[in-house]
């Protein structure tokens, strides 16, 4: 695969709600973003907050921009503050550095894009988000 479909990344979002489903987790919001950062999919549970989407295009974003997951990210904000406020002013506060935004890898290792979970604990969004990448036969990486 050389590009993420929609048909894909609609799947994709759908896995992340069931697998959040089936270990309880707050209700979520699921982005799918392509290679280039854009948007395909955004699914938002019912009961997610307000700015729930704009935290998992920021997770997923995140990811495409730096080529690594959030969690890494989340070590850079640690180690490198001033790095991510760069970032971060440069892609106009896009970048939410915390896990949750996971690259979405075909068998080759080539990013096809990404996608970022938001709702409950930052690393039970990253489980669901492994999940959901798994869950159509792509490789998560994140970080």
């Amino acid at each position: 695969m050389s590009a993420l479909t929609l048909n894909v990344a609609i799947n994709l979002a759908e896995r992340a709600l069931v697998a959040g489903r089936e270990i309880n987790a707050a209700p979520l919001t699921v982005a799918v973003l392509d290679s280039g950062g854009h948007l395909i999919a955004l699914q938002r549970e019912d009961g997610a907050s307000l700015l729930r989407p704009q935290i998992a295009v920021g997770k997923a974003w995140g990811a495409v921009a730096l080529g690594k997951g959030s969690r890494l990210l989340a070590q850079d904000a640690q180690q490198r503050p001033a790095f991510i406020a760069a970032l971060n002013s440069l892609g106009q506060g896009c970048v939410v550095p915390v896990p949750g935004g996971v690259l979405i890898r075909d068998q080759d290792g080539t990013v096809l894009g990404a996608v970022g979970i938001s709702g409950d604990l930052s690393d039970i969004d990253e489980q669901v988000a492994i999940r959901a990448v798994e869950g159509v036969g792509l490789m998560a990486d994140a970080g």
